[in-house]
């Protein structure tokens, strides 16, 4: 299993409060089954993440987390495969985790949840799916370590109502 986690210049100003995020994936990844998978992770700020959403989603405005699968197509066999990249923007995350009133590290958390939801085929868009999506989170967030004053099951879709 390879996590590989990048952290942009422009990001490295909240890395110091984001936890260990590196470590968390891999927890996150065991608990789904998903340990022999590759997962990249970009630590960024709002503006590169608005350019990556603008770019790939049509939207130009900057976002929270951007996931990427390589899971999705025509299947093509390697030797550890690949689940994809997500991208999370701290400098969102560090406002989230304000108006939430807990930590960077516990909104960076259910980033990367939510994220590695959606590498795995989960979407929120259907009422069917929004519940779904949102068991799947509670589920994995009360499954990863967490301090007391953290949400563990709260996840994006949950806040979303």
């Amino acid at each position: 299993m390879s996590v590989d986690l990048c952290c942009s210049d422009e990001g490295q100003q909240w890395v110091d409060r984001a936890g260990d995020v590196q470590g968390l994936a891999a927890l996150a990844l065991a608990h789904l089954e998903r340990s022999d998978h590759e997962l990249s992770i970009l630590l960024t700020d709002d503006a590169q993440i608005q350019s990556l959403n603008r770019d790939y989603r049509d939207k130009d405005t900057p976002t929270d987390v951007l996931s990427f699968g390589q899971m999705e197509g025509d299947d093509f066999v390697m030797a550890v495969p690949v689940l994809g990249d997500l991208v999370i923007s701290l400098q969102t995350a560090e406002r989230q985790a304000k108006d939430m009133g807990h930590p960077l590290a516990a909104e960076v958390r259910v980033l990367l949840v939510h994220g590695l939801l959606h590498l795995l085929g989960f979407d929120h868009i259907q009422a069917k799916d929004r519940v779904e999506m949102a068991a799947a989170e509670d589920g994995l967030l009360a499954a990863l370590p967490s301090e007391a004053q953290w949400p563990t099951s709260s996840g994006l879709i949950a806040r979303q109502g």
